[in-house]
């Protein structure tokens, strides 16, 4: 096994189902997002348009064989998948279970349970849901019985024989220990047992919110900024009371916050897995909302934050030795792996070129 597993989030948004016709039009997919946006301050990279891999639609296998083959080629070991539940109420889950289904598709994977309520943050409705999360015992059993022929498949991503399973949110779980105690009795009847990982989204981050039952943390960036952010808002502030006028939006330096990251240590109190992210932008999802974006973001500054994590994490054990990147595709946001107009593929370039200087000197 490789001294480091190269984890890239992936986003399975990208193809027509109805709710997205119902709630957003017919024909709807975050490309609509992608190519509607536009610059909002002079010298904004608006819209990240895609290039080897083109407007693709997940329902094909040989878009989805197209990833898997670019994924490789770059050194990623594998793909963390969202999934959406929602009491048995599944959304985007037809490119992953027809991956599932296609053993062609030969490529390690994972699910990450994205578990907030949906609502109409894309045009500004943040107040207006669409479809709520509801929990009962009853539901997280349905909800196992569903995800069991994934665990079950040989590509799972296992760590120590277990299959890694990540929730997004574990703090909005009314009582997340006993939904894990329910998971693992289930699992224990299947025999095996699962490595349950929390991300760390959001102000749920630290040590302090890591319990017996959760295996591990798994770093979510650009969402646990720290003192960065802090300064960030520190300086806001000092723009408010010049401009006298509320600084709503935040563009924030990308080589600032590489250089803020690289003098950080990788957390070892306790189990987390750290993550990167090569450039963030969302304004495309908030036409009418306050928007994050880290400006002046390259494959260089990223390469080098990649190697200070890649160097620098200690793997836990031979199997706990898992990296993830933010995000494959998630383009809406402005943070893609997958090849753009603007830098090809630089950023996957940074990936494999530090995979292989150190894996050339072992």
């Amino acid at each position: 096994m490789q001294d480091k597993r190269i984890i890239a989030i992936h986003l399975p948004q990208f193809y027509p189902f109805k709710e997205n016709d119902d709630w957003w039009g017919k024909g709807f997919t975050e490309w609509r997002n992608v190519t509607q946006a536009i610059p909002r301050f002079i010298g904004h990279y608006q819209p990240h348009l895609p290039a080897d891999l083109g407007f693709y639609d997940l329902r094909l296998h040989e878009c989805r064989q197209a990833q898997i083959d670019m994924a490789k080629q770059y050194g990623i070991y594998g793909f963390c998948y969202y999934h959406y539940w929602f009491s048995g109420k599944l959304i985007m889950e037809k490119p992953v279970e027809m991956m599932l289904a296609d053993k062609r598709e030969d490529f390690p994977f994972m699910l990450c349970w994205a578990n907030a309520n949906w609502g109409r943050n894309w045009e500004g409705g943040h107040n207006i849901t669409l479809i709520e999360q509801k929990y009962s015992d009853e539901d997280d059993i349905a909800h196992f019985e569903y995800l069991l022929p994934f665990f079950k498949d040989p590509r799972y991503i296992r760590i120590n024989g277990k299959p890694v399973f990540g929730v997004h949110r574990s703090d909005y779980i009314p009582d997340f220990e006993k939904s894990i105690g329910i998971w693992q009795r289930l699992a224990a009847k299947e025999g095996f047992q699962l490595y349950i990982c929390r991300f760390e989204a959001g102000g749920f981050i630290g040590e302090k919110y890591q319990t017996s039952s959760v295996d591990a943390a798994v770093e979510f960036q650009p969402f646990n900024m720290g003192r960065f952010w802090q300064m960030h808002n520190l300086l806001s502030r000092g723009l408010e009371r010049v401009f006298k006028r509320s600084v709503k939006s935040a563009h924030l330096s990308y080589k600032s916050y590489v250089k803020y990251k690289c003098k950080q240590a990788i957390c070892q109190n306790y189990k987390l897995y750290p993550s990167v992210f090569p450039s963030w932008d969302n304004s495309p999802r908030r036409l009418k909302r306050p928007y994050l974006a880290f400006t002046g973001s390259t494959p260089e500054l990223f390469k080098e934050w990649f190697e200070h994590v890649y160097t620098q994490f200690k793997p836990y054990s031979e199997d706990e030795n898992l990296i993830f990147i933010n995000a494959w595709n998630e383009w809406a946001e402005g943070c893609h792996l997958e090849p753009d107009l603007k830098n090809g593929t630089g950023f996957l370039e940074a990936v494999k070129s530090i995979i292989d200087k150190y894996s050339n000197s072992l």
